[in-house]
This record gives C-alpha cells, sequence and structure tokens, in this order.
C-alpha cells in the first residue's frame, strides 16, 4: 500500500500543474496509478479518462474538511469556476475561497493530495478486481439510494438505482437481496417472503433463493445499454411476513459508487442505539456487540446517511437495538 501511496502522491502532484484535468494531453498527464484507481482502461479517450479521474478524485474529496475538498476541486480543476489556465491562479482562486492566502492554501492542497492518496491507497486492496468485477458484470452502481419504511404494518424498502453500462449490449441485470430470517426461527426463508415490484426501468424475469436466505433478481432492461450508457430503475421490496432484523445494510458485489439510506423508524417504537456500519466485514452486522458511529432520529422517527466509493464486499448501513433487546 505505501507503494501505491506514494505513486498516487507523485501522479496527483503533476496532474495538478498547468490546465489540471484539462490539460490538452491528459492521457500523457494520468499514470498508471490514477489508471488503476479511477478504473481508467485501454481504449479510453481524452473525455472518458477525464470523466472518470474527475469523478474518483471529487467521491474521495468528498469526505475531507471543507477547506481541503475547496483546495483540491480548484487544484485539479474540477471546480467548473476555478478552470483558470495556470495552477498559479487556481491556488489563489482557492485561498480567496477558504479565506486564507497562497502559501497556506498551497500546504491545503498538499495535504488534501496526501488523504485522497491514502484513501484510495487504502480501498484499493481491491480495486484490481474491482475493475474486473465491473467489466465481468458489464455495469456498475452509480448511484443507489433506498428508503427503509418501518412504520408499517409490512416493512417495506424503495430502491432507486442508477447503472453504469461497462460495456455494450447489457440486456440485463444481476441483484440480489439477503432477507436475514431470525436465529430463533427454525424454519428456512421462503421464496414467497420477499415481495418485489418494479415501479419504472424493466421487467423482473427471475427471482430465485440462492442461499438460505438470500435472493437472486434478474431485471430486464427496456432496450440495451451501450458502453457508457446510464439507466435509472426503482423497486419496492416488501418482507411479507412483516419482520426484519435490526440492521439495513448494502453488502456490493460490484462497484458502487454512492449509496444513499433513509430509514423511517415506528414512533412508538424507537430504537434505543443506532448505528452506522461503514466498511464492516459482514459479520460486524450481527456482532452482540456494536461498533460504529452513533445516529440519531429525527423527530419524524428518521435517520439518513450516505457513503461514497463503497469496496466490494464490506458492509455499508445501519444498525439498530431497542430497550427489549438490550436486556
Amino acid at each position: 500500500m505505501e507503494g501505491l501511496f506514494g505513486r498516487l502522491v507523485s501522479e496527483l502532484r503533476t496532474l495538478r500543474k498547468g490546465r489540471g484535468l484539462f490539460v490538452g494531453q491528459i492521457s500523457d498527464r494520468v499514470g498508471p496509478a490514477l489508471r488503476e484507481v479511477c478504473g481508467v482502461v485501454e481504449g479510453d479517450g481524452p473525455a472518458e479518462i477525464r470523466r472518470k479521474v474527475a469523478e474518483r478524485l471529487e467521491g474521495l474529496a468528498s469526505g475531507l474538511p471543507e477547506d481541503l475538498r475547496i483546495a483540491l476541486m480548484a487544484a485539479f480543476g474540477i471546480d467548473r469556476d476555478a478552470r483558470l489556465p495556470f495552477y498559479q491562479d487556481r491556488v489563489r482562486w482557492a485561498a480567496d475561497r477558504i479565506h486564507r492566502d497562497d502559501r497556506t492554501a498551497r500546504r491545503r492542497i498538499d495535504e488534501g493530495i496526501d488523504r485522497i492518496a491514502e484513501l484510495a491507497a487504502s480501498s484499493s486492496g481491491g480495486t484490481d478486481s474491482l475493475v474486473s468485477e465491473a467489466s465481468a458484470a458489464g455495469w456498475h452502481t452509480d448511484e443507489l439510494k433506498i428508503t427503509l419504511v418501518l412504520d408499517q404494518v409490512v416493512p417495506e424498502a424503495l430502491e432507486f438505482r442508477r447503472v453504469v453500462a461497462e460495456r455494450d449490449h447489457v440486456s440485463e441485470l444481476d441483484l440480489a437481496l439477503t432477507l436475514t430470517a431470525s436465529p430463533e426461527r427454525e424454519q428456512p426463508t421462503s421464496i414467497d417472503e420477499l415481495g418485489v415490484d418494479v415501479f419504472y426501468g424493466g421487467t423482473l424475469i427471475k427471482k430465485t433463493l440462492e442461499s438460505t436466505d438470500r435472493f437472486g433478481l434478474v431485471l430486464a432492461l427496456p432496450e440495451e445499454l451501450r458502453r457508457d450508457d446510464r439507466h435509472d430503475f426503482a423497486l419496492r421490496y416488501r418482507a411479507t411476513n412483516g419482520a426484519i432484523q435490526p440492521h439495513f445494510v448494502c453488502v456490493p458485489k460490484h462497484r458502487t459508487d454512492l449509496f444513499e439510506l433513509r430509514i423511517r423508524f415506528d414512533l412508538d417504537r424507537l430504537p434505543s442505539h443506532i448505528w452506522r456500519l461503514s466498511e464492516a466485514f459482514q459479520r460486524d452486522v450481527d456482532d452482540p456487540t456494536p461498533t460504529g458511529e452513533t445516529l440519531w432520529s429525527n423527530a419524524a422517527g428518521e435517520v439518513y446517511t450516505t457513503f461514497r466509493q463503497l469496496t466490494p464486499g464490506r458492509a455499508y448501513g445501519v444498525r439498530w437495538t431497542t430497550d427489549t433487546e438490550d436486556h
């Protein structure tokens, strides 16, 4: 990881020079380390390279302190208002935005580069496999937004997803959902316990049980996608047995750039504790001793959290417990 971190820092410092991401020979400016963590592949043209690198850097910087994020977005020319021809001009623009002098702005840029290089290197233990997984699937998730509603007789999850085709002729999407049964339950999960409705964006042509509690779904698209096409669809999941375990997580199999989760709890049975899970191992979801950032529901009994650049195979979401479960 230290080797990748060092190479990323060096390449990012080179990329910020001149016009930044809008330099004429962008393919020569983006080195092998950046190509690795940004998913740039052979055959990508200048526009595609700029898009992939800009989206990856913006995603990495989104969780940084505001001054570092502003400085980075200016340094590489990602911020539209900072697309000035010379690096020094962008430094001055950033300095004005964060109310510091030019020298401090340069330090913020250097610090920001170090931070996003650390983030990219730490999540890349999987970058090669991430790129190959996405290519094998033929698509990746650009945005996944889920609302879980728990104040109804039948719990529901509304999913709004945007996918991006990684190749031509993508006509179906393989999806999956795990409906975890209670540990005390003796009977296995039934195929009828998960109701799935398509609101828009395709036709559900397959629903199977891949394991004791994991459902495999296949969504046929209205028309084939070509490489780089984007497609939106919406689904509703209903736990027809009326019960779910006290957690909801996304464990992506393929690349997922953004995951937004909103949960609406029953005001008459609000959790006593709520935790945010990020890049957790799947076994941590059911660990008897929960860990993670504490969240609080608002006056409507709702919590909201967001995740970016998810690592395939890790769990992201929310876990909660009630007073009756604490004793």
